[in-house]
C-alpha cells in the first residue's frame, strides 16, 4: 500500500509529507530514560537544532530527560505534527488511534515486531495499515529508524549522529535502519552534505517511492541514492524514475538479492540467458539508474554527479598527477570504465614544456615528478593548461590532502586557494581526486573551508568508476533511449484453453506468423508421401524435424536431417527421423516439414521475472547459445532504439555489420520482428510465460525464425 492510496488529492499527499519531513512540533511517544533509542532521538533533535518545541509523553508523566512529561496524547497541545513512537508493538494501534484523535497526522514508528517476524506480525501489520487508511496518517515504519532532514534541520533519528552534520544535495532512501549510520557516516568522513536520509523500515504506509518523489520536487536535493533489498511496486519504481530524468536528477542504487526467472521457462534455452543478477541489471539501465556494487562506490558516485549533472563533460579526460605509478593505476582503471585518456594538442604539450622539468614526460596522464617539492605551483600550473585543451572534455589532478598541521600550513592552503581558483575560473568541469580512499580528518576539514576548497573524489579505483559511471548516466540523458518512453502495447486475445500448455515448432511457429513475426513456412506430416508433397510444394532443398514437445535437442537422436534435395534422400531422411521417433518412445511420428535456409543463427527469448514481468533476451543462437552465452537483456516494453542497442551490446554484434567480407544482416528488419515478437508477449500479459525463437536466421534480405517455443502460463 502507498500514500497513494490513502489520499486521492496530490495537494494533500504533498501537505502531508511536508508535515512529516517538516514539522513545526514534534512529539516523542513512549519517551523515557532506560532507552538508548529516546535518548538518542532527543539529543539529536536538540543538538542539531531543531527550531520547533519538542514533547515527551510517557504515561507516568514526570521528568523525562530532565523534560517535563505528558502523560497522555490527548495533553498534547497545538502545533504538533509528527510523533516519534517507540511504544511496545501490541500498543501501537492504540498509539496510532490515540494520534490521529489529537489530529496528529504523522508518525516514525520506530517499534519492531511486524511483518518482519513472521504472520502473525504480518497480521498486525496489515491492522496498522488499514487504521493508517482509514484515518488518513502517513507514517515511516514500523520497525524503521527514523530519517534526517540536513536541510531543514529536523533530525528524528534513533541512532545517534556526530557532528558536524553536513548539509548537501543528497537524498538517501535506504531499505535498511542500520546501514542508514553506516552511509551517513561515511557520507561526513568523505565530506559530503547531504539532504534528506530516511530509513524506510517495512513501508507499510509510506513506500520507497513515495520518498523518491518527495526528492525529486525537493529544491534542495540534486542526486538521490537508493539501498534496494526489494523493488515492491515496479510499475511505481519506473514512473518515478521518469519523474527524476525529467527533472534532470540522477539516481544512484546499491541493489542486493537476486532475482530469478520461475521454473516454467526451464525448457527453453531463455532460461538459461535470463536470471540472477541480469534483469536488474537490465531493468535499472533501461530506467537510467545508476547501480553500483558498494556503499562506498554509492555516496562517491553521487557526490560527483551533484557537480557533473548539469555539466558537458565527456570521456575525454586530462589528467594531472604527481605520481608515476599513479598514472598507471589510473590509466587501467581508466580503460575498464571506457574514459578516453586523450592526446593532448601540441599546444599543450609546448606549453607544459615550457615549465616542467627536462625529465617529466609531457602525455596523458601527466606526471609532474617530484620536483614540485621544490615548485609547489607545478601541479596547479599543469591543471589550469590540461583545462583549457581543445581536445580534454574534462581535467582530473590527483592530489592527496595533508591530514594534521605542520610549519608547511601556509604554503599548503596557499596551494589550496591556487587550486580552488582553477577549478572555479575553468569553463571546463575540473575535479580534484585522491591516490586512496581515506577519511577526511577534521584539520582536513577545517584547511578546507578556510580555503573554500572543492570536494576531493576519494580514490582513484572508486573515483574513476565513478566518473565512468556519471558519463554513461550523462550520455544516457542526453539519447533518444532516454527521451523516448516506450508505450505498453494493446492486449492480445489469448487463445481459448492453452493454460499449462506449451507449443513447439509448428502450433507455434503458425500463432507467431498469424501476429506479424516473420517464420520459416513449415507443414506437418505423418508419412513420407505426406512430406514429399509438403517438399514439393514448399521447394527443396528441405529440412526434416521431429516434431516431439518432449525433446529438447532433436538433434542430437538423429531427429533432425538436412540438406534434403530429392525424393530418394527425402524418403531415406524420412525413414530415419521415424526411427529416431519410434526409439525415443514417440508415438505417433509425425514429422515437420521446411525449406532449409541459412544465415547469421540468433536466439530471441522473452520470459517472465516475478519483478519485471517479461524479459527480453538476444544472443547467437542454435548450438552457440549454450556454448558461447553472449546475449543481452533489456526489460519490455522497450522500444526499438533499446532493442537495437541490445543487439550492438553482444559481442558478436561485430558478426550483424558485416565481420570478415561478409555481407551485413538487415538490422531494420532484425529489430522489427523482435519488436513486434516483444508487442505480443506484452500484449498476451500473464496468459504467456515465455516464447523463444531459436534460430531466427539474419541475412541481409531480412529474417526468418527455423524454430519456436511457448509457454502457456
Amino acid at each position: 500500500m502507498t500514500v497513494e492510496e490513502i489520499t486521492e488529492v496530490p495537494a494533500e499527499f504533498t501537505a502531508r509529507l511536508n508535515e512529516l519531513f517538516r514539522p513545526r512540533g514534534i512529539a516523542m511517544i513512549g519517551a523515557t530514560d532506560k532507552s538508548r533509542w529516546s535518548v538518542n532521538v532527543l539529543q539529536n533533535l536538540e543538538r542539531y537544532e531543531f527550531a520547533g518545541p519538542i514533547h515527551l509523553v510517557n504515561p507516568r508523566g514526570g521528568q523525562v530527560h530532565g523534560r517535563q512529561a505528558y502523560s497522555s496524547i490527548a495533553e498534547l497541545p497545538d502545533g504538533v505534527d509528527m510523533a516519534f513512537v517507540m511504544v511496545p508493538t501490541r500498543a501501537v494501534l492504540d498509539t496510532m488511534t490515540a494520534l490521529a484523535d489529537r489530529g496528529i497526522r504523522t508518525a516514525v514508528v520506530l517499534t519492531a515486531g511486524f511483518g518482519e517476524l513472521g504472520e502473525e506480525g504480518a497480521a498486525l501489520e496489515r491492522q496498522l495499515a488499514d487504521l493508517c487508511r482509514e484515518r488518513g496518517l502517513v507514517i515511516v515504519g514500523p520497525n524503521g529508524n527514523g530519517f534526517i532532514h540536513a536541510a531543514a534541520g529536523v533530525v528524528p533519528f534513533g541512532m545517534p549522529i556526530s557532528p558536524p552534520l553536513l548539509r548537501g544535495s543528497v537524498g538517501f532512501v535506504l531499505q535498511s535502519g542500520a546501514l542508514a549510520s553506516y552511509v551517513l557516516h561515511f557520507a561526513q568522513a568523505r565530506r559530503v552534505g547531504i539532504s534528506l536520509l530516511v530509513a524506510m523500515g517495512n513501508e507499510t504506509v509510506l513506500g520507497l517511492t513515495d520518498v523518491v518523489r518527495y526528492l525529486i520536487a525537493d529544491p534542495d536535493t540534486k542526486v538521490i541514492c537508493l539501498f534496494l533489498e526489494s523493488i515492491r511496486e515496479p510499475e511505481e519504481f519506473r514512473q518515478a524514475c521518469a519523474e527524476a530524468r525529467a527533472a534532470g536528477k540522477p539516481i544512484v542504487a546499491v541493489k542486493v538479492g537476486r532475482s530469478s526467472v520461475g521454473a516454467s521457462v526451464a525448457r527453453a534455452h531463455t532460461g538459461s540467458l535470463v536470471g540472477d543478477e541480469r534483469v536488474t541489471d537490465a531493468a535499472l539501465k533501461q530506467l537510467g539508474v545508476i547501480r553500483v556494487p558498494s556503499l562506498e562506490d554509492l555516496v562517491i558516485t553521487a557526490d560527483l554527479l551533484t557537480r557533473l549533472r548539469d555539466s558537458t563533460a565527456g570521456r575525454r579526460v586530462g589528467v594531472v598527477t604527481g605520481s608515476g605509478g599513479a598514472c598507471e593505476l589510473l590509466a587501467d582503471v581508466a580503460e575498464d570504465v571506457g574514459i578516453d585518456l586523450v592526446e593532448f594538442t601540441p599546444e599543450t604539450v609546448a606549453e607544459l614544456q615550457s615549465f616542467l622539468p627536462e625529465f617529466a614526460t609531457v602525455h596523458n596522464p601527466i606526471d609532474v615528478t617530484g620536483y614540485v617539492l621544490v615548485d609547489p605551483t607545478l601541479m596547479a600550473h599543469s591543471l589550469e593548461v590540461v583545462s583549457r585543451d581543445a581536445n580534454v572534455d574534462l581535467a582530473l589532478m590527483i592530489t592527496d590532502a595533508v591530514r594534521e598541521s605542520s610549519p608547511a600550513d601556509d604554503l599548503i592552503e596557499e596551494s589550496m586557494r591556487r587550486n580552488a581558483a582553477i577549478v572555479r575560473a575553468s569553463d571546463k568541469p575540473v575535479e580534484l581526486m585522491s591516490t586512496t580512499l581515506l577519511d577526511i580528518t577534521p584539520f582536513t576539514r577545517e584547511m578546507a573551508e578556510r580555503a573554500d576548497y572543492p570536494p576531493t573524489v576519494g580514490g582513484i579505483e572508486h573515483g574513476i568508476r565513478a566518473l565512468g559511471r556519471a558519463i554513461d548516466w550523462l550520455e544516457w540523458v542526453r539519447s533518444d533511449e532516454a527521451a523516448t518512453a516506450p508505450a505498453a502495447p494493446p492486449a492480445v486475445p489469448v487463445p481459448d484453453g492453452v493454460a499449462g500448455q506449451t507449443w513447439t515448432e509448428h502450433a507455434a511457429s503458425a500463432y507467431l506468423a498469424e501476429h506479424g513475426v516473420p517464420m520459416v513456412p513449415s507443414r506437418l506430416v505423418g508419412g513420407a508421401d505426406e512430406a514429399l508433397a509438403a517438399a514439393q510444394e514448399l521447394g527443396f532443398p528441405v529440412v526434416l524435424k521431429l516434431a516431439a514437445d518432449d525433446i529438447a535437442h532433436k538433434s542430437d537422436i538423429g531427429g533432425v536431417r538436412l540438406n534434403i534435395t530429392d525424393e530418394a534422400t527425402l524418403r531415406e531422411a524420412y525413414a530415419g527421423v521415424e526411427q529416431a521417433g519410434r526409439t525415443a518412445g514417440v508415438d505417433p511420428v509425425t514429422v515437420l516439414v521446411q525449406p532449409q535456409r541459412s544465415g547469421l543463427e540468433l536466439i530471441v527469448g522473452i520470459a517472465t521475472d516475478p519483478t519485471w514481468g517479461k524479459v527480453l533476451a538476444v544472443g547467437l543462437g542454435g548450438i552457440w547459445v549454450e556454448i558461447m552465452k553472449d546475449s543481452a537483456l533489456r526489460v519490455l516494453p522497450a522500444t526499438r532504439e533499446q532493442i537495437r542497442a541490445a543487439f550492438e551490446e553482444l559481442r558478436a554484434a561485430p558478426l550483424l555489420h558485416g565481420a570478415r567480407g561478409a555481407a551485413a544482416v538487415d538490422l531494420d528488419a532484425l529489430v522489427e520482428a523482435v519488436y513486434r515478437l516483444g508487442e505480443l508477449a506484452v500484449g498476451l500479459g500473464p496468459a504467456v510465460d515465455s516464447i523463444e525463437l531459436n534460430p531466427l536466421l539474419a541475412t541481409p534480405e531480412g529474417v526468418e525464425a527455423v524454430d519456436a517455443l511457448i509457454t502457456w502460463a
